[in-house]
């Protein structure tokens, strides 16, 4: 089968080496396991990162975000079977999408939406995952709650921000404000369903005043903590919330001590790389989400579509990503 691989990390994106095109076996299903025969994928920033920093021995399958078709199951599957159409985001400890097969777990898989074409439902699960876990489990707002509360969203504009967006302002009462900083960026947002959009090369502060609020009560940082880290402490309030999915380099946590306030990671690999118990929410939560994109509640947050899937356009999304300047979700389709 034909995938693109790196087989050195830490390679510059502008050498032809960094991805290539290889042939591979295709895989055997494993009992709970769906062999997937791939048609679209997106770009994420995850895959930018561990090109760039996780050693290989063997060429290496990136890719955490499919549509394909079920080609084969394991013999224990009970949740597909062949011919279904499906959605997912895979295992970060499992050879990845950007191959014409692939092997994912039932239990992390959805139907895909029947209302989207392939590229637009690529460009959903990962992170439909990280939005929804962050939001409902992490912040633990509760659905049709957080009446009289803000969110603050850093990074509104990205494949994460274009998706928390639209689950606070369809599913919780919460207030929304985004923050983007260019006037693209900033439309996107705003045609996403936040109330407010404030510029983040701005001063925070700066932005929430000229919207009349003083302060938030949960911040949802998705890019650049570290920079912005001492003006969401400052934004939020008394017994807030911070929930992050970025690497910064390193936070002081005692900052956030006076004001008691409370510190969430967010990974949507961390079930799948566990195998916890409650593994199968993943696979819920995904249909859960394929039914509000068919009820028109939730839209597709595909940016571009970089056409086919191959070494040179996928070398092309991983440049776009490393400049931290897309909009939406980027991807590519067919083999």
């Amino acid at each position: 089968m034909k995938a693109i691989a790196y087989t050195q990390h830490g390679l510059p994106i502008t050498d032809p080496a960094a991805l290539v095109d290889i042939d591979l076996p295709v895989p055997s299903p494993g009992p709970r396991d769906l062999r997937v025969q791939v048609r679209a994928i997106s770009v994420n920033p995850v895959d930018t990162k561990v090109r760039k920093g996780a050693a290989v021995s063997e060429p290496r399958v990136l890719g955490w975000d499919a549509v394909g078709i079920v080609d084969a199951v394991g013999s224990e599957v009970t949740l597909f079977q062949p011919g279904d159409a499906v959605y997912y985001a895979g295992d970060i400890n499992r050879p990845g999408s950007n191959a014409e097969y692939q092997l994912v777990d039932e239990r992390i898989v959805g139907r895909k939406p029947a209302s989207l074409d392939d590229a637009a439902a690529a460009a959903l699960p990962l992170t439909a995952i990280t939005a929804w876990e962050l939001l409902f489990d992490r912040l633990r707002i509760a659905e049709g709650g957080g009446e009289g509360q803000t969110l603050l969203v850093i990074g509104a504009a990205g494949g994460v921000g274009s998706i928390l967006v639209q689950l606070a302002r369809q599913l919780t009462r919460l207030t929304v404000i985004g923050t983007a900083s260019r006037p693209d960026s900033q439309d996107w947002v705003y045609a996403l369903g936040a109330h407010h959009v404030i510029d983040h090369s701005q001063p925070l502060g700066e932005g929430l005043a000229r919207i009349g609020i003083e302060q938030v009560s949960h911040v949802a940082s998705l890019t650049h903590t570290d920079q912005h880290y001492a003006q969401i402490v400052s934004a939020l309030a008394p017994q807030g919330q911070l929930a992050l999915i970025d690497d910064p380099g390193q936070l002081d946590v005692m900052a956030l001590k006076r004001k008691s306030l409370s510190l969430h990671w967010e990974s949507m690999f961390t079930r799948s790389s566990f195998g916890t118990p409650d593994l199968q929410r993943q696979h819920d939560l995904l249909n859960r989400v394929a039914g509000l994109v068919d009820d028109g509640v939730l839209r597709t947050t595909l940016g571009e579509n970089y056409g086919r899937i191959d070494a040179a356009n996928l070398r092309r999304a991983h440049a776009l990503i490393e400049t931290h300047r897309a909009v939406g979700k980027l991807v590519l389709e067919g083999f």
